[in-house]
């Protein structure tokens, strides 16, 4: 498979619905964890398998969840080491957020998202599109589009494209990856693009306090307070959330 899992994988499906990917994900990997918010189609996706492949029944559970809440105890062991999943497109950017932080026993991630938001996810600084997404995914690991998915290949054809996202965890933490260092990143990022069209030192003074301090950190962490956000690389924020730890400015 194009998602690189083997038998030694376990993988984690969102949203399996009757089981067209889960099947052959069972054939690839060592074992699939379903999450499914449906209870309807969380109870039916077993009976399928068990009908169809009654060889790899006993590879897959399924977790009755919603993946935007979904924990990694109830993923159960073997910890999870692959995402793979048609992910629902109107939470799809949280939905791989919470999962890459959540989980971080997970290597990569393949998913197939709206074409927009594939773009926006691989985004580079400077690029028109380039935002959120762009730097929170990038915190994890290296993103990438790998592909385009036609409507073509859906019944009922839906009214946008598709795209394939692939995610590899960095083999070697370039930064503290724990929680509230991450919540500290991701504030900074947040009030950067809240107001995109200004400079750094305009957009983070009322995450700083004033424009002042938000100078005094951008400065410190060796970025121009003239740039704006779309300018910055992931490792850019991070520096300012370290700086602004170092500094006692912001919140947390």
């Amino acid at each position: 498979m194009s998602s690189g899992v083997g038998p030694r994988d376990t993988v984690v499906e969102v949203g399996p619905g009757l089981g067209s990917l889960t099947l052959p994900l069972l054939d690839a990997a060592g074992r699939v964890v379903a999450v499914e918010i449906d209870p309807v189609l969380a109870a039916r996706l077993p009976r399928t398998v068990a009908a169809r492949a009654p060889e790899l029944a006993g590879a897959l559970t399924v977790v009755g969840a919603d993946a935007l809440a979904v924990t990694a105890a109830q993923l159960g062991e073997p910890a999870p080491t692959a995402l793979v999943a048609n992910l629902p497109y109107n939470v799809s950017v949280p939905v791989l957020l919470h999962l890459l932080a959540e989980v971080p026993t997970l290597r990569t991630a393949l998913v197939m998202v709206q074409l927009e938001v594939a773009d926006r996810l691989a985004a580079t600084p400077g690029s028109r599109v380039y935002g959120v997404p762009s730097v929170k995914a990038g915190f994890h690991g290296t993103v990438r589009r790998v592909g385009v998915v036609g409507r073509n290949v859906f019944w009922p054809a839906p009214n946008v494209e598709s795209g394939l996202v692939r995610i590899d965890r960095h083999a070697e933490p370039p930064w503290d990856m724990g929680e509230e260092h991450r919540r500290r990143v991701f504030a900074v990022v947040d009030a950067a693009f809240a107001q995109r069209r200004k400079t750094l030192r305009a957009a983070l003074s009322g995450w700083a306090g004033s424009g002042a301090r938000a100078e005094q950190v951008l400065v410190a962490a060796g970025v121009d307070p003239r740039a704006r956000g779309e300018q910055l690389t992931t490792a850019d924020y991070v520096a300012i959330a370290d700086a602004a730890r170092q500094l006692g400015v912001g919140p947390g």
